[in-house]
């Protein structure tokens, strides 16, 4: 089965208070929505303390154009892939060429050619290296990169590949935009990227695995495509979001989960970790009462997102690799990993400890 070998982050450089956004968007939304200071519990009961972001807080306090985010999407698309490769594969004396795919992920900027080409050509990767790039899946676009990375793998078993997760939600924030759904988007996401070495069954690793890719699982509910996503406007992403988001995850994704590990021979019980994408503190909150999980199994999932906030796609592999640089996964110990996202949908992934 095809290897996650290694993860690295790349994490920009103005880390935030949660205090601080809070205190911006009281100011910016004071005169257009009169009962803000009502709604600024929201930020509280987020759950987050901190995020990082690719500009200093101070540069969303007037309007910027889409263009204007745009081209700081692109600018720190490509600065923080490169770090987060770097950090994943000089551990293992790896470079850029030693890649035969790269899979990039994103959903909160656009670039044509796009990234994976622009990050080709600044690596000096070979020119015959293979690009997927992905758009749109949202949160759940860390694991839909998975499971396209695990697709390919299984009929390249000898080759390596790449998946970038780049995701700037920071850049979506419309400062005109005096909705309820755009507060919560504003007191919720962050910025991050992420770097994911997987490689085929039959290349010689240059590590211990932190796990391999038994199964994966793609779900999209039927007439759910106004619960989660974007609305594209003249100013750039306007954000969708429903309330009942944390009442379909829990009501959904035991059925869901049950069927998928059914499908596998294996049942809850034979589950030793959760690598939940934290999408949110309620959404956290569903996953405990929807699978009667303990704190513990929900530990670093609540504390990427009290340090980092939602980072869309790229959250999920912040959680694995903080969860298993403290404890790596035992041999033949299964750990589920579990997102949803724009569709509404979810998407699966069981690894296995080697």
């Amino acid at each position: 089965m095809p290897r996650i070998q290694a993860i690295g982050l790349g994490v920009p450089q103005y880390c935030v208070p949660q205090r601080a956004v809070q205190d911006m968007v009281a100011q910016r939304f004071a005169a257009a929505f009169p009962e803000i200071q009502r709604y600024l519990t929201i930020f509280r009961h987020a759950q987050i303390d901190t995020r990082y972001l690719v500009r200093p807080l101070e540069w969303w306090h007037e309007p910027r154009s889409f263009a204007e985010c745009n081209a700081v999407f692109i600018e720190a698309a490509l600065d923080l892939s490169c770090q987060a490769i770097e950090a994943c594969l000089q551990p293992l004396d790896l470079t850029p060429n030693d890649i035969d795919h790269i899979v990039v992920v994103t959903t909160t900027g656009l670039a044509a050619p796009s990234l994976d080409a622009l990050l080709i050509q600044r690596l000096g990767m070979r020119p015959q290296t293979r690009r997927t790039p992905i758009w749109g899946l949202g949160c759940a676009g860390g694991l839909g990169g998975l499971n396209t990375a695990f697709d390919y793998l299984r009929a390249e078993p000898t080759q390596r590949v790449l998946l970038l997760n780049v995701e700037f939600c920071s850049l979506t924030y419309l400062a005109d935009d005096f909705s309820k759904r755009n507060l919560i988007a504003t007191s919720l996401f962050g910025d991050g990227v992420t770097a994911v070495l997987l490689e085929g069954d039959q290349v010689n690793p240059r590590n211990q695995a932190l796990g391999e890719i038994v199964a994966t699982r793609s779900h999209l509910y039927p007439d759910s495509a106004e619960i989660m996503g974007w609305n594209i406007v003249n100013s750039g992403f306007e954000v969708v979001f429903s309330s009942r988001i944390p009442s379909i995850v829990r009501e959904q994704f035991r059925p869901l989960l049950e069927q998928f590990l059914a499908q596998h021979g294996l049942n809850q019980a034979d589950l030793g970790r959760y690598l939940l994408h934290p999408g949110g503190a309620k959404v956290v909150q569903a996953y405990q009462e929807s699978l009667q999980l303990s704190d513990a199994d929900l530990a670093v999932s609540r504390a990427v997102l009290r340090s980092y906030g939602n980072m869309s796609s790229a959250t999920i592999f912040f959680v694995m690799q903080q969860a298993l640089a403290a404890k790596p996964l035992a041999k033949d110990e299964f750990g589920l990993l579990a997102v949803f996202g724009p569709g509404f949908s979810a998407e699966l992934g069981l690894i296995r400890g080697v």
